[in-house]
């Protein structure tokens, strides 16, 4: 099994521009953004992140805000956070270099068991497995492994089948070729069975239960947040408020939020007027809800309760921002829109 994988990667990967790397910074790079990410948004971001933060130590030195700038519109920015956090750590603790195994890769902030284990084998050739959405695909469907996805023993058995499958020549190639294969052929839906490498492996093919393996994660209910938004225009300025680092959009800058109009208005100690709009969005967990108030004030608002820092901005300087997405589509209204003070 693990000669086909090889032998079906060799002829058959995407040239993507992280293949073939070696820089350990690189590939880390590469692999926090592409969690939760699709490989066709992640590709502009990766060059030019690497452009902007090319080493370790360029990162560590950066500005969160900076960072968090270079991260906009990629969402999930705990992982930007994550991984500014960790580079300090590298450059503080290691001297600038990663550590070249997955149990010290664990100790960074960021890295959990598939992050070590992806940078370890790929970047160092540590025969340390991986097991992320598409791997497991792979394996339950391989292996005909059972459960819900999160169940324990599911999980140990996908653990477990990753670590002896990476054993051997190539290790990080092979972690590479599983994921490829999850993410081109072993699809979710109307999986490419006979393109598969492995198919002579694969226990659910033989039983007719790949259409049942794995079983279809079963989805909390979704919580509803509604919040206030406030444009305060001052001619040819909009009042922008960073939040603090740690929380939802931690260290993303916004037009100053409040649960209510009421309490926007002792927030900025403003006047509110009619709504201007209600931006709808859906995040992981969450269905966001976003109302948009014009509000009118002569307070000077050099500091907003809640927040780290606010200025006021003109459309020039909004570019380096970091900002969640749905924010970026409030400012499309508070431009065209927005009470001048």
């Amino acid at each position: 099994m693990r000669a086909a994988l090889l032998r079906w990667f060799d002829l058959h990967k995407r040239d993507l521009p992280w293949r073939g790397q070696r820089d350990p910074y690189a590939i880390w790079v590469s692999e926090i953004m592409l969690q939760q990410t699709q490989v066709s948004t992640v590709i502009p971001y990766y060059r030019r992140f690497l452009k902007r933060f090319p080493t370790v130590r360029a990162l560590s030195a950066a500005a969160l805000a900076d960072v968090l700038g270079q991260w906009k519109g990629l969402g999930y920015y705990s992982r930007a956070r994550n991984l500014h956090r960790a580079a300090q750590a590298i450059v503080a603790e290691h001297g600038g270099e990663l550590p070249r195994t997955a149990a010290g890769l664990r100790e960074l902030p960021g890295f959990g068991r598939y992050t070590s284990g992806a940078v370890a084998s790929i970047a160092f050739g540590e025969e340390a497995p991986i097991v992320d959405g598409n791997v497991a695909r792979v394996l339950s469907r391989v292996r005909a492994i059972e459960g819900l996805p999160g169940d324990k023993a599911r999980e140990q058995r996908l653990w477990a089948e990753a670590a002896e499958l990476v054993k051997g020549e190539r290790p990080g190639t092979l972690n590479e070729a599983l994921m490829e294969l999850g993410a081109t052929v072993c699809l979710p839906k109307a999986p490419l069975c006979l393109l598969c490498p492995v198919s002579a492996h694969c226990v659910a093919l033989k039983t007719g239960r790949v259409d049942e393996l794995p079983p279809a994660k079963v989805r909390t209910a979704r919580k509803r947040l509604e919040l206030a938004v406030a444009v305060c225009r001052r001619r040819d300025r909009l009042l922008l408020a960073r939040r603090p680092d740690a929380g939802l959009f931690g260290g993303l800058w916004e037009l100053p939020t409040a649960p209510t109009p009421d309490g926007l208005a002792k927030l900025l100690g403003g006047t509110v007027g009619e709504r201007l709009a209600t931006i709808e969005r859906t995040l992981t967990h969450r269905d966001l809800v976003l109302d948009v108030f014009p509000l009118e004030t002569r307070k000077k608002l050099d500091r907003l309760d809640g927040y780290t820092e606010c200025r006021w901005v003109t459309k020039a300087e909004l570019e380096p921002l970091g900002m969640a997405t749905a924010m970026q589509a409030v400012l499309g209204h508070a431009w065209s829109e927005g009470t001048r003070g």
